[in-house]
This record gives structure tokens, C-alpha cells and sequence, in this order.
């Protein structure tokens, strides 16, 4: 397409180009980047002990370099200046945010439910920061609408979601997308309250969620007006650690008895600490008999709906009113990109619209919306979905399909390497249903009595692992705070072999001194 030449007698005499400015900045910066990340492949005989140091002490390794906060405080000197220091200044700051920043490039990297990004989606970041623009109206963002509607239709439609008016829309993340869907299952079922509020007409309403489910429903309820005491815990199976679906009648009817009006389940796929997929199909026999809203908060594993290995993990998800899943945790996709999806489309934009002529230039009731911030509690929103879409180009169903039986794969191996060796304890199922593992270090197996000197050992080894170039987490268990290690896709069987031997080796060291 031929621009139009500016008029010479609007154009200014001269004009800087931006374009330059960019490419000399980004050039720079580039060569920053490119070390960061490749130190994360390079690091010490990365491949048969990724990270793994040969020093017991010091701070530095591929990984991270630890300082408490008021260390990092004094170390960084972070300062706002009243002069602009322009390229060298901004290039001087990068240069120490990557040195005292985590690399979650790393292999070692496997704290939290999230790892690296990738080629394409850093490039996909890149567009969206050029693009600069926002999803609210069709008219600023033409191509990120069409892209967000196509996206998240294709994405709905591989839970199941199959009806003319199925689709989604992006949130700020997993928290957002389980806020946004109780305030569409509240105004959906109960209109009147979105006028009058929730005790209109004396309605008392309850949710419900497994007791292993996102701390995000409590907060959500406190948000929206509902109360913490409004959300209704339902007992999980001892073993598996999904929500048991004989346990949930039996609180409606109690709910009902008392004088609430049960309104929500949230269904879990892919709980937090064990990774545990709550039983969909016979819960939303349950919800339908009794007029519950089914949501499905599969932020961390409803990536397994692309592989048709482990997919049947959500079998039951096309009955639900509506899904949260967010890729940028086992797909990779870069913080933040995550999806709220729905059956029923004309739900959301019944329940979220609100008059606003200077914004949205439509008719009322709009065959098909395409001024997105009509469907959402936001207004503003950046275009995430194309992270996602330009991702899904760039590896293709199949690709993603081969990157999540990876990471389940070696969780798997993982459980087995932890389930073999005789002091470690296996919490997690095996194979495990996600992919993290979750164990205790105890020698010959046997775990302390009191679960606080279990958790003393799990904290001194986490804590331990740091140095030797591996990053995990911890959480609450049955005998105390346990190891939770989260496989990615990028994750090697080396990878989790070196990880155990770390784990032990740290661990005899702990028990040895008494350190529980």
C-alpha cells in the first residue's frame, strides 16, 4: 500500500527519526538480551548437571544472584534522576536489572508455575509494545480484535465449546478470569443484582470450591461484596486430592436449608500444590440439578486440552459455563496472556455492558461485538491474545501437543527417580497428575513425627538448592511443608536426575546436623 506524501507545508523542517532511535536502542539492548539467555544454556556442564555448582557458598550462578532485600537495596541504588542519562543511562540499568534478576530461562528454574518464554513470543511482546495500543474498541485495534475473537473461539472450541456463540476474552490473568466469571454467573442467573446489588430481593448467595482450589475465589468473593464466609469449601478425596462430587449435595441442600441460594462451582483442573483434576462430568451433573453455574478454572492444566494424550483429563469441560486457562504457564506463552472462555458469549456482554456512548459507537444489542471492553470488567486492555496466536502459527497444535507430553513425561520420570531412592518420600500420585512432584527428604523414608521439623528440612533444602543452580518451591502438606519442584517443557531428564541428586546430597547434609 502507497502512503500518501505529508504535504510540504505541514512538514516540519526537520524530523527526527524515530525509527533510528529504536533500532539504535534496541541493537543495544539486543546484546544485552542474548547473553542473558544464552548464559542459561551455557551454564556449568549443562548437560549432565544443569546450574549444578562446584561451590558450596558464594551467590552468583546462571541461575540468580541472592541478596536479601536490604542488601539488593543497597547494592542497586535505584534513583530517578532530574536530567535524562538518555542511552547510556537507560543501558546501565538493564545491564543490572538482568544481573540481579532471576533467569527464568534457566533449566534449573522450577519454583513456580510459569518458566521462560521463547523466540516467538518475546518477538510477539515486541509487536505489542510497537503496536501500542489498546483492545477496547474495534476502531484503535482492528487487527488484535479479529485476532482475539478467532483465538479464543478456536481455543473454546478445543474444551468443547462448540455453539455459535462460544468465545472468550483475554484477562490480567488466571485471579481476573475466575472474578470476571462470578460476576457473569451472579448477573446471568440473577439479574436483578447487577443494578441492586447482591441481597436484592434477600438473596444470599454461595459459592463453592474445593478445598484445595485458588485462593483467587475468597478474594474475589471479598471484591464483589459476597464476604469470605460465602464461599463454601467441599472435601477432596485423600488420595488424588480432587474434589469428591458425593461431598457437594449435601453442603447445597445444608446452603439451602440455612436460607442461601447456591449459585457457583468452581471445578479445579490442575490444583496448585498436588496438580489434581477435579472429576468435571459428575460435578456438572450436580450443578445442573441444581442450577449452579459450572466454571473451570484450568489456569495451570487446562493446557493438557492440546495433547491427546492427557486431554481426557478434562473430560466434561464442554459443560461448562465458562473456563480460565492461562498459557502463559505450561505453553510458555510471556507473562501475562490469559483466557476467560464462555459457552455463551451473549453472556458476558449482557452482564459487563454498561452505557458509555463516548466510547462505544454500536447499536444496543449488537449481533456480534466487537468493541471488546463490552465484554469485560476492564476497559483498557492490552491485545495478549496475539502473543498466544502468533505462538500457535509458530508451533501449530501438533507442536504444542509434543511440548506438553514432554513436560508430563518427565514428571513422570521425576515421580520415579523420588519414589525409587530411599530418602525421599512421594506425596504426589504416580505418574502425577500434572506436571509437579511433590516429597519430603527424610532419611531411609522415615518422616519426623512433628510436621514442623519435616517443613525445617524441606525450607533449609530448598534454600540450599539455590546455590547449586536449581530454584524450587515449597507448600503445605499432610507432615509439614513439602518440596514442590514444576516441570516445563524445557525441563530434561538430566535436569530433574541432577535436581534429585542435589535434593539428596543437601538433605543428608540437613539431617546430619540436626537441622530439623
Amino acid at each position: 500500500m502507497t502512503r500518501p506524501e505529508l504535504n510540504i507545508a505541514f512538514r516540519p523542517a526537520t524530523v527526527p527519526s524515530r525509527a533510528n532511535e529504536v533500532s539504535n536502542l534496541l541493537n543495544a539492548v539486543q546484546d544485552l538480551l542474548l547473553p542473558f539467555i544464552r548464559s542459561a544454556d551455557e551454564d556449568t556442564a549443562a548437560e549432565v548437571h544443569p546450574g549444578l555448582s562446584t561451590q558450596d557458598e558464594g551467590p552468583r550462578n546462571g541461575l540468580v544472584e541472592r541478596h536479601n532485600p536490604y542488601d539488593l537495596a543497597q547494592l542497586m541504588n535505584i534513583d530517578l534522576p532530574e536530567t535524562g542519562l538518555a542511552q547510556a543511562g537507560f543501558l546501565k540499568q538493564v545491564e543490572q536489572i538482568l544481573n540481579y534478576s532471576v533467569n527464568t530461562w534457566h533449566r534449573g528454574f522450577m519454583s513456580k508455575l510459569y518458566t521462560a518464554t521463547d523466540a516467538p513470543g518475546l518477538a510477539a511482546e515486541l509487536i505489542l509494545a510497537t503496536l501500542n495500543t489498546q483492545v477496547h474498541t474495534y476502531e484503535v485495534s482492528p487487527a488484535l480484535t479479529m485476532i482475539e475473537k478467532h483465538t479464543t473461539r478456536t481455543l473454546a472450541a478445543l474444551f468443547g465449546l462448540h455453539g455459535s456463540h462460544a468465545g472468550g476474552i483475554t484477562t490480567q490473568g488466571g485471579s481476573s478470569s475466575n472474578t470476571t466469571s462470578i460476576v457473569i454467573a451472579r448477573n446471568t442467573l440473577y439479574p436483578e443484582t447487577k443494578k441492586q446489588g447482591n441481597a436484592v430481593n434477600g438473596l444470599k448467595l454461595i459459592l463453592f470450591t474445593s478445598v484445595h482450589g485458588h485462593y483467587s475465589i475468597e478474594k474475589a468473593a471479598q471484591m464483589l461484596g459476597f464476604g469470605s464466609s460465602s464461599v463454601w469449601s467441599v472435601p477432596v478425596d485423600p488420595k488424588t486430592g480432587s474434589m469428591n462430587p458425593s461431598a457437594l449435595p449435601p453442603l447445597i441442600l445444608k446452603a439451602k436449608y440455612e436460607g442461601y441460594t447456591p449459585f457457583y462451582l468452581n471445578v479445579t483442573a490442575g490444583t496448585t500444590v498436588l496438580g489434581s483434576y477435579d472429576p468435571i462430568t459428575s460435578l456438572a451433573e450436580i450443578c445442573k440439578e441444581h442450577n449452579l453455574w459450572l466454571h473451570i478454572d484450568a489456569s495451570w492444566g487446562g493446557s493438557a486440552i492440546f495433547s491427546p494424550t492427557h486431554k481426557h483429563k478434562l473430560k466434561g469441560s464442554h459443560l461448562a459455563n465458562s473456563i480460565a486457562i492461562n498459557p502463559h504457564k505450561m505453553m510458555g506463552v510471556p507473562v501475562t496472556c490469559s483466557f476467560l472462555l464462555g459457552a455463551d458469549m451473549r453472556q458476558f456482554h449482557t452482564s459487563n455492558t454498561v452505557p458509555a456512548s463516548y466510547l462505544f459507537h454500536h447499536s444496543e444489542s449488537p449481533s456480534e461485538v466487537y468493541d471488546l471492553a463490552d465484554l469485560t470488567l476492564q476497559c483498557g486492555r492490552k491485545g495478549d491474545s496475539l502473543k498466544l496466536y502468533l505462538s500457535w502459527i509458530y508451533y501449530g497444535t501438533e507442536g504444542y501437543a509434543k511440548q506438553i507430553d514432554t513436560a508430563f513425561d518427565t514428571s513422570a520420570y521425576l515421580a520415579n527417580l523420588v519414589s525409587e531412592h530411599s530418602d525421599l518420600v512421594l506425596i504426589s500420585e504416580n505418574p502425577p497428575p500434572c506436571c509437579q512432584v511433590c516429597f519430603y527428604y527424610a532419611k531411609d523414608g522415615k518422616l519426623h513425627e512433628d510436621g514442623e521439623d519435616n517443613g525445617n528440612i524441606t525450607k533449609q533444602v530448598v534454600q540450599g538448592l539455590v546455590v547449586k543452580g536449581f530454584m524450587i518451591d515449597y507448600a503445605a502438606g499432610e507432615r509439614g511443608p513439602l518440596m514442590r519442584p514444576v516441570v516445563s517443557r524445557e525441563t530434561g531428564r538430566e535436569t530433574v536426575k541432577a535436581l534429585v541428586e542435589a535434593v539428596v546430597d543437601l538433605g543428608g547434609k540437613v539431617w546430619e546436623s540436626g537441622g530439623a
